[in-house]
């Protein structure tokens, strides 16, 4: 058993924070599995056998006699847990500021809020100390602190994660969330820590759906919007619209009036006598050790009769029925992961309303019973990230994986705070592999097409096969009969794939699939000396895809050797003072 723990007491340039809590030996149950090798860090109200569940309140502290359940399975599956990290306590807030260990600071700018609860959860995977953490999700306390921090936040349906071992914020509604810098980590995560428990009252064996949205999907945007007079966060929320239909969505209204209904009961109705239920024993006895604005929203389920329980319960159907419509015209739901972004300061000086804002787009999800997927969208004009959500019915977790990782790649971000280029799309397990290459329901007919540069996914001219209804078949390579070669002068950059006789090599690639009916208008937007033509693949088989006139290859750099332009990028991205990084 591990004997003792080093805190970091410092955030960045020294400030007063203290976000995670560092065992002296990682805890590993098991050498091998398909987590094996990776980090982990826990939200401390979760659960770990011989470590103190704390919820940021010394007074309450408590030593578990086993790990939470979802704890468990991600040892047993190879991972090493090196830590537990801060939060707003009690897991009640959406700002990282309601800690008596200090703020988490924004992992881009210091003077702003992490988001919360999951604040130090958040702080750990953007800045690379963990490979993943584990948060939890109430009112968007796993979405915000994504969102805010440039990674991936995924709240999965209701009852897919025990929650066996967490301390309970709203137990009825509770989840536990997924911080990971990709989609891919993130679901591979997902994948080992769901499944039924017994011991937890409000498990549940789902029906996941494992179709994707495909390359034509209707999204809903809200309507009206709210921002709270942010205008750089209108502004990334315009772009993420774009991408999204570049991608193949059709944005269609909703009415939001429903939705807001339904946030607005979690802490405003007798709804809330479920964080007082929660903590009920303790904190009458010792109401004086919680800190404010966590103290006053607590003690406010005291004041709620059983009678105005019911009431607002009946009330929440009610707007769940009128919510639930929008799914009749609308696959997936778009909206900001959070609407502004303050500062620490401002936070602190008006606790209540700023934090409400900030779930203004969260709260009504796990009171309606929906899953969510919070994914890197930009990088603001002030440096802030701004991510985007992606919502779906109850089940729909990995359709929303499959698309919200399509997003982040389209993005062209690099990993949380980190200068680390995004790795290649990942299939998902929970996605059917033969889903995404079934024929369109028009049955119209259509070409593949292999990419091997600057439209490959996440890459800066992507948008023109998403714009065209073009749809990723998979990941391959060539034959071993190619070299590659970086173009001069391309703008973008780009690569140029030319077949020899001998001395050649396999170069990774993308199979893509286009209606034939849009390949006119994509090959009008190929400049010299690029073209289409016939390249071979790895199995034997020819595709249409790009080749390069041999002129332009005379001056052009050979990076053959990287075994695809994914691969050179990234020796440039770690070499910024390489001299080839802008001549291509």
């Amino acid at each position: 058993m591990v004997q003792d723990i080093s805190r970091e007491p410092n955030g960045p340039e020294g400030a007063p924070q203290a976000w995670i809590e560092r065992f002296a030996q990682p805890l590993v149950a098991c050498s091998s599995g398909p987590l094996s090798g990776l980090r982990f860090a826990v939200k401390d109200n979760i659960d770990v056998l011989g470590w103190p569940t704390t919820a940021a309140c010394a007074e309450f502290a408590y030593r578990p006699r086993a790990h939470a359940t979802v704890v468990q399975q991600l040892l047993d599956a190879g991972a090493s847990l090196v830590g537990k990290t801060n939060l707003d306590q009690f897991a009640c807030g959406l700002s990282g500021t309601r800690s008596p260990h200090g703020a988490v600071p924004n992992a881009f700018n210091a003077d702003y809020v992490s988001g919360g609860s999951s604040s130090g959860s958040a702080y750990v995977v953007a800045t690379g100390q963990v490979d993943f953490a584990l948060g939890t999700d109430t009112a968007g306390s796993g979405r915000v602190p994504a969102g805010l921090n440039n990674i991936v936040g995924i709240k999965p349906s209701r009852g897919l994660l025990s929650t066996r071992g967490v301390l309970p914020a709203m137990r009825s509604v509770d989840c536990v969330s997924i911080l990971a810098r990709t989609v891919a980590m993130a679901a591979r995560v997902l994948q080992v820590a769901q499944g039924p428990d017994a011991h937890d009252p409000y498990a549940r064996t789902l029906q996941l759906s494992n179709t994707p949205f495909g390359s034509r999907f209707r999204f809903g945007l809200p309507e009206p919007l709210e921002f709270f007079g942010d205008r750089a966060a209108q502004a990334a929320f315009s772009e993420a619209v774009q991408r999204l239909t570049a991608l193949g969505g059709v944005a269609v209204a909703i009415d939001y009036r429903p939705l807001a209904q339904a946030a607005a009961l979690l802490y405003e109705s007798a709804l809330v006598t479920e964080r007082y239920a929660a903590l009920r024993a303790f904190f009458d006895s010792h109401e004086g050790q919680v800190i404010e604005p966590v103290r006053s929203i607590i003690a406010k389920g005291r004041s709620f009769s059983a009678a105005d329980l019911c009431a607002a319960q009946t009330q929440l159907r009610a707007c769940a029925q009128q919510a639930g419509a929008m799914w009749a015209s609308i696959d997936v739901l778009l909206v900001p992961t959070a609407p502004t972004h303050y500062r620490i300061a401002a936070m602190q000086a008006d606790p209540v309303a700023l934090n409400r804002n900030l779930g203004y787009y969260t709260n009504f999800v796990n009171l309606l019973d929906y899953a969510a997927i919070a994914v890197p969208s930009s990088i603001r004009a002030d440096g802030l990230p701004f991510g985007i959500t992606l919502i779906g019915p109850c089940g729909s977790d990995w359709p929303l994986a499959e698309l919200g990782q399509r997003y982040h790649h389209a993005s062209k971000l690099l990993q949380g705070a980190l200068q680390w280029p995004l790795p290649a799309p990942q299939a998902l397990t929970g996605i059917s592999p033969a889903a995404p290459q079934a024929p369109p329901p028009d049955s119209a007919p259509r070409m593949k097409i292999a990419v091997v540069g600057a439209h490959l996914s996440g890459m800066p001219l992507n948008a023109q096969l998403g714009a065209r209804g073009a749809r990723l078949l998979r990941a391959s390579s060539t034959a071993p009969h190619y070299r590659l070669y970086a173009l001069r002068g391309s703008t973008p950059p780009k690569p140029g794939l030319r077949r020899v006789p001998d001395g050649g090599s396999a170069i990774a690639l993308e199979v893509w699939e286009m209606p034939q009916a849009q390949v006119g208008s994509f090959l009008a937007l190929i400049a010299p000396p690029l073209g289409l033509g016939q390249v071979e693949l790895a199995d034997g088989s020819w595709v249409t895809g790009f080749i390069c006139e041999g002129h332009a290859l005379e001056a052009a750099q050979d990076i053959t050797a990287h075994g695809g332009w994914r691969a050179y990028l990234a020796t440039l991205e770690h070499n910024p003072h390489s001299p080839n990084r802008n001549s291509p």
